[in-house]
């Protein structure tokens, strides 16, 4: 073996097993903590008499829900779709975007009817797990500290002022970043398991009956026997899976390689040994179905498993937070929502990102939710029902992209039904909750998908109307060359959307000032469907004239857009001290008859005016601008 493989080759081990361990703190911490609250409501949330047949049902659905929805769907099957190394629903719609449209669509109205329907589904998608996002900080925290209520029935009134206090710490220690954050939270995340898989063994040895619910059979007895009582039981089963989804939505910050690792061997043994221990303790102690978790310790150790338990629902927050980052910079990067500050915690891991408007709207949101209801019981009820939403509309864009992928129409379609009724079921089971707080996430996805609709839509009108006003390059360019300007030294650099439009900033300029720059750049920023753009794909660059140049930058929607890197890379320029950069500032008119109602258009012009600056979004240095009022009416 060449022996610089083999000097490279325990680096490259100990630098996944530290991934795998920043993995469990980060990735795993909500379906980690799903035993807490779980197996609680499937009996005493839903009055489900504790019997033999029932527990061994109850847990029986708990083991195949992890193994098909986890071990399966997300572990083997959706992490293969990852977009240049990202996951996550608008990663996995922008690669369905980038294919061509499936056998059948096409013609030109049936590709656009193809594109809207995948658009969408992932605008929904992602609308919806930023509810999932809002839920899980406090229904984590929430249970976690109830343990209080249980090892000292005179502290129960501390619950919710306790809950929130860690709440805000959470939040606070965000801007440190998710490396920062998954080195603290790692190694508690790894003991937590470990008190997981001790516990649920402890009990087991003592009720090895509980094994039997590997059988399936006893989960679809359970299902059938009770009619539709069973059946509603699925809502709270699923409790015990919906940290999948952030799972998939993390897959940039760590690999796919340390998310199946720290799986396989650490979070799936500790979930299952946990379940079927709380399992055995039920088939003993019939009246510890009020909160099985806690029963489980010994009295002497109640009080270090709420300390334990609340440190490790703080971790499981951490999934969710990151992966909402992920979405919105995502969704920004794609034109679903203004532009927004995100800045980059970590020198060596381009994934590891901070977004301070949404962790601090996240955080208020999440207080709310703590203070309204009051307990993970009543939180419970709104759980589920989004995350069940997402997870069927990422089983159809997983569809698309299996079929761009080679994969035949007959096995891709099997594979997408056999979860998407999987996922039914939890669905309809789910509805239910609908009433009793499922509504909150439903009305929070409905309210951001309406903002990202009306961006995306917003922003193409905006094009549309300036694009129809843009007099053509070419012929710009004809008209230069039949008269003589005045050439003042330096580069002038027009930043355009449109690559064969004259800017309109080059027409206010010349048509004030009288003058053109020595050197003229008309650059243009496209964002691709794909995650990243390498670096030897990023620019194109053309002359057009003697001293005029047009380029064209190429970003991923995880790149970071750096237009004066990109002069520097041309060739063009030395240095910014001769270069000014036009930007036109967009000065919207709402008019009274539009295809889209009035107030929305308001309402997107107000989106506008609270987007992050051109000039920060492209790194471009504030004292070498000069920015144009543009007025557009929409």
């Amino acid at each position: 073996m060449d022996s610089s493989a083999t000097a490279l080759a325990p680096s490259a081990g100990s630098q996944r097993l530290k991934l795998s361990l920043l993995a469990l703190g980060v990735v795993y911490g909500d379906i980690g903590t799903s035993p807490l609250y779980a197996l609680r409501e499937c009996f005493a949330g839903h009055g489900v008499r504790v019997e033999h047949e029932s527990v061994l049902g109850v847990v029986s659905l708990i083991f195949w829900s992890l193994a098909a929805i986890v071990s399966v769907k997300y572990l083997r099957y959706v992490l293969e779709a990852d977009n240049h190394g990202e996951g996550g629903i608008l990663a996995l719609m922008a690669l369905a975007l980038s294919k061509e449209a499936p056998e059948g669509t096409g013609s030109n109205p049936q590709r656009r009817r193809y594109r809207g329907l995948i658009l969408a589904l992932g605008v929904l998608g992602a609308a919806l797990l930023y509810g999932d996002g809002a839920i899980t900080p406090a229904i984590s925290v929430l249970s976690a500290v109830e343990g209080l209520a249980i090892a000292a029935p005179s502290l129960a009134y501390l619950v919710v002022p306790v809950t929130c206090l860690v709440l805000v710490v959470l939040f606070l220690v965000q801007r440190r970043g998710t490396a920062t954050v998954g080195l603290v939270f790692g190694p508690i995340t790894l003991c937590w398991f470990l008190v997981l898989a001790v516990l649920g063994i402890r009990h087991i040895v003592a009720a090895p009956g509980i094994l039997w619910a590997v059988n399936p059979w006893y989960g679809f007895k359970f299902l059938f026997a009770g009619q539709l009582h069973g059946f509603a039981v699925l809502g709270a089963v699923f409790l015990a899976v919906t940290g999948a989804e952030a799972l998939y939505a993390d897959l940039g910050h760590f690999g796919r390689a340390p998310i199946r690792l720290a799986w396989t061997y650490v979070v799936w043994p500790a979930l299952v040994l946990n379940y079927f221990g709380q399992g055995a303790l039920l088939l003993r102690e019939p009246d510890a179905a009020e909160n099985p978790f806690f029963r489980l310790a010994p009295s002497w150790a109640l009080y270090p498993m709420v300390a334990i338990s609340t440190a490790a629902t703080v971790i499981a927050s951490q999934a969710l937070i990151t992966g909402v980052y992920s979405i919105t910079r995502q969704a920004s990067m794609l034109g679903l929502l203004p532009r927004v500050s995100v800045l980059h915690t970590s020198p060596d891991q381009e994934g590891q990102i901070y977004v301070p408007i949404v962790n601090w709207l996240l955080m208020l949101v999440t207080i709310g939710l703590v203070c309204s209801f009051g307990s993970s019981g009543r939180l419970a009820s709104a759980y589920g029902i989004a995350v069940t939403l997402s997870m069927i509309i990422t089983s159809v864009l997983a569809y698309s992209v299996s079929r761009s992928r080679g994969w035949s129409a007959r096995n891709a379609l099997l594979v997408t039904l056999v979860f998407v009724c999987i996922e039914l079921a939890f669905l309809l089971a789910n509805l239910g909750k609908v009433r009793q707080g499922g509504w909150f996430p439903l009305l929070l996805g409905a309210a951001l998908s309406f903002v990202m609709s009306t961006w995306y839509r917003g922003r193409q009108l905006v094009a549309e109307r300036v694009r129809r006003d843009l007099l053509p390059l070419q012929q710009m360019l004809a008209l230069i060359g039949r008269r003589a300007h005045l050439r003042v030294p330096g580069t002038a650099v027009y930043m355009t959307a449109s690559p064969d439009g004259t800017p309109a900033t080059l027409l206010h300029n010349l048509d004030h000032n009288h003058v053109l720059h020595e050197n003229i750049v008309f650059l243009s920023i496209v964002t691709e469907d794909s995650s990243r753009v390498p670096e030897q794909a990023r620019m194109r660059l053309e002359s057009l004239a003697p001293g005029m140049w047009r380029m064209i930058g190429r970003y991923g929607f995880m790149d970071q857009p750096d237009a004066p890197d990109l002069l520097l890379h041309s060739g063009l320029i030395n240095g910014l001290r001769e270069v000014t950069f036009f930007l036109g500032h967009e000065h919207l008119i709402v008019s009274e008859q539009r295809s889209l109602r009035r107030s929305r258009m308001l309402f997107f012009s107000v989106l506008s005016r609270l987007s992050q600056p051109a000039t920060r979004f492209f790194n471009i240095p504030a004292t070498r601008v000069m920015e144009v009022r543009v007025q557009v009416v929409l």
